[in-house]
């Protein structure tokens, strides 16, 4: 059991025998309460010394846990609550305790698809109710972007336990390209969120490249149990370095990609770096920027870059610029089409 657990039971077996005012308690009660209270926690003799036990009070006198308990010795000997009727458990909410932990159930219930979370939903449900009571009709000060309707969310479970006992799978697929349904073996290696999608990377066979499932075009999942697990060494944050999402095009290597910013965007882009090897290479006295990039690329870069329109030229090298070049004439086309009619 982890210690920070031991040390809670301790402080709430403490703070039951204190509140009881028809017994004094001297230290060594209090020790062999905590005893018998990890014994039965844990099925197993833990003894607590009485060095444990005194900073355990000192702990709860102080305000870094926010208890401040009362706690006083009296005859030289006893130990009791000064403040009648006082309880660690009763401690009020602050507005800044309500706004943490409003914001922190929000956050945990973003995963609520996964089993591992499973064990701490009625403690959520606990604290939402808790939070309710003390402060309702109160507006969140924190937005999650999410999709609650997007596919494929329901297999997130599944694909995370198979990666943590090593299961190989048998996913039935349909990518945007294909017209009918492809069934292999997978190996899953990691699961990777990118632009509120969700992807699972790994490999077909071993002789293959790894390559990534995006979740919503999984059809079906099935395990192959007798086969083994590919054994991989798989480095996902030297995998990604070079990239922008999760399209690896593993036949080809980083570049220097040299763009042009307007000053509108400068700002943001300073602030915000569209990769890490993001680098200012000049500064215009029009409030435009140079920027290097150093990336494979891929078809999220390229959406990325297309996404500030005429706000950012790509200058380097002349292979993207082109192809950019031809993707905005194709878009114009359309307006003009359009137009005409």
């Amino acid at each position: 059991m982890a210690q920070n657990k031991n040390a809670l039971i301790r402080y709430k077996t403490i703070d039951k025998c204190l509140q009881n005012n028809y017994r004094q308690w001297t230290l060594d009660d209090l020790v062999n309460a905590c005893s018998e209270a990890l014994y039965e926690y844990e099925g197993k003799e833990n003894p607590v010394s009485k060095r444990t036990v005194q900073l355990d009070i000192q702990m709860m006198r102080s305000e870094k846990l926010g208890y401040n308990a009362p706690i006083e010795v009296y005859d030289k000997k006893y130990y009791h609550y000064a403040e009648e009727g006082f309880s660690i458990t009763d401690i009020p909410l602050t507005e800044t305790d309500i706004n943490v932990l409003t914001e922190t159930v929000s956050m945990l219930k973003q995963f609520k698809d996964f089993s591992l979370f499973t064990d701490v939903s009625d403690i959520l449900q606990r604290l939402e109710d808790k939070i309710y009571a003390e402060k309702s009709h109160s507006q969140p000060v924190i937005h999650l972007d999410k999709n609650e309707s997007l596919k494929g969310l329901h297999f997130l479970d599944e694909i995370y336990q198979a990666i943590v006992k090593k299961i190989v799978l048998v996913i039935t697929y349909k990518s945007f390209k294909s017209r009918e349904e492809n069934q292999f073996t997978f190996h899953p290696f990691i699961l990777k969120e990118f632009n509120n999608r969700w992807f699972v990377v790994g490999k077909k066979r071993a002789n293959l490249s790894v390559s990534n499932l995006a979740l919503d075009r999984i059809i079906k999942i099935d395990y192959d149990f007798q086969m083994p697990f590919l054994e991989y060494s798989f480095d996902v944050e030297k995998y990604y370095k070079n990239v922008i999402g999760v399209t690896v095009n593993e036949g080809l290597q980083p570049k220097p990609i040299q763009l042009w910013i307007d000053k509108i965007n400068a700002p943001y882009v300073l602030t915000k770096p569209l990769h890490h090897s993001q680098r200012l290479l000049q500064q215009n006295e029009d409030g435009s920027i140079i920027i290097n990039l150093f990336l494979i690329e891929n078809y999220e870069m390229e959406r990325l870059l297309l996404g500030f329109g005429d706000g950012l030229e790509v200058l380097k090298p002349e292979r993207l610029r082109n192809r950019m070049k031809s993707i905005l004439e194709k878009a114009i086309k359309k307006y003009d089409i359009k137009d005409e009619n």
